[in-house]
């Protein structure tokens, strides 16, 4: 290159040869401007690895010191690993036992408001939200004080007529300690006395006429419209006969539990063993009285048809 530069030299004249050099030597002098800002930059960039590398190499040390310092807390909590468990289980059985009573709680909370709903409903009232004001002259508190006072009187006058009766049926005279009798010793009050006494008696009377009489109408309307006669056997046992019974035995036996008869229990007939069917279908299926004696009549009105 050089014998190659020195014939380019060669060639050139003396007054193109020095131009030629000036502009070599100002693109080598701005080459070694170059060269020495990018040998600035390389070692900026040198110094700033170096930096960098040292500070990789200080948080690696600290990494490798959080890492030694891990390990032991790991041998540690390994060791509660056990203890941490047994708490676990302890609490979810503690959170499950939570749950049940507060299912337990909203269960009873429900009902409650069923039953304070129920209450509302029947006009019951909260004294602490409800204030139910009283007239001081309450017409109705008035009638029943009115009522009670004249009942006792009357209870009060019927004993001293009671013994005023016996004593006088006894043959005997009026004691004087006898209180309020004094004033029926003359014999016009006397003989007033029976006469009231005979007419209470004859009232009775009349109103136990009255009451069988009723009585018996109403059997006689239970038994054409039900279609079964009820007699009363014994206490809280009836007996039910159809009207349609193919036999005068054909009767059914019920026992109240209670004397308000709220629930009846059928007894065991020769009667009822022949209908096992519909007692199995309408009285333990069913649970309803009602349709077995429907059922039962419309059986025995059928029979009676095809025969």
């Amino acid at each position: 290159m050089r014998a190659i530069l020195e014939s380019y030299d060669s060639e050139l004249t003396p007054s193109e040869h020095s131009p030629q050099l000036n502009r070599r030597m100002r693109e080598a002098e701005e080459m070694v401007q170059k060269l020495h800002a990018h040998n600035t930059e390389l070692e900026a960039q040198l110094s700033q690895v170096l930096e960098e590398v040292g500070n990789h190499k200080q948080r690696a040390e600290m990494l490798e010191v959080e890492m030694k310092v891990l390990k032991s807390q790991e041998c540690t909590a390994e060791q509660s690993t056990s203890i941490t468990k047994e708490e676990i289980d302890s609490l979810r059985l503690k959170i499950e036992e939570l749950e049940a009573e507060r299912s337990k709680l909203e269960e009873e909370n429900r009902s409650l408001e069923m039953k304070l709903e129920k209450l509302t409903l029947q006009g019951d009232y909260d004294p602490s939200k409800t204030k139910v004001l009283h007239f001081s002259m309450n017409p109705a508190s008035l009638a029943k004080q009115q009522r009670k006072e004249e009942q006792q009187q009357l209870q009060e006058e019927c004993e001293r007529l009671r013994e005023l009766v016996r004593v006088l049926e006894g043959g005997g005279s009026i004691h004087g300690n006898l209180e309020g009798v004094g004033s029926f010793q003359s014999p016009q009050e006397i003989a007033e006395l029976k006469k009231q006494v005979e007419s209470a008696e004859l009232k009775n009377q009349r109103l136990k006429e009255v009451f069988q009489t009723k009585i018996q109408e109403f059997r006689k309307v239970c038994y054409t419209l039900t279609g079964y006669q009820i007699d009363i056997t014994t206490e809280n046992q009836y007996r039910l006969t159809s009207i349609y019974a193919e036999h005068q035995g054909d009767c059914l036996l019920f026992k109240a539990s209670s004397s308000s008869g709220g629930k009846m229990q059928l007894l065991e007939t020769e009667f009822s063993r022949t209908i096992r069917e519909l007692i199995d279908l309408h009285l333990l299926r069913q649970d309803s009285i009602p349709a077995f004696l429907s059922a039962l009549t419309l059986d025995l009105f059928s029979r009676q048809t095809i025969a």
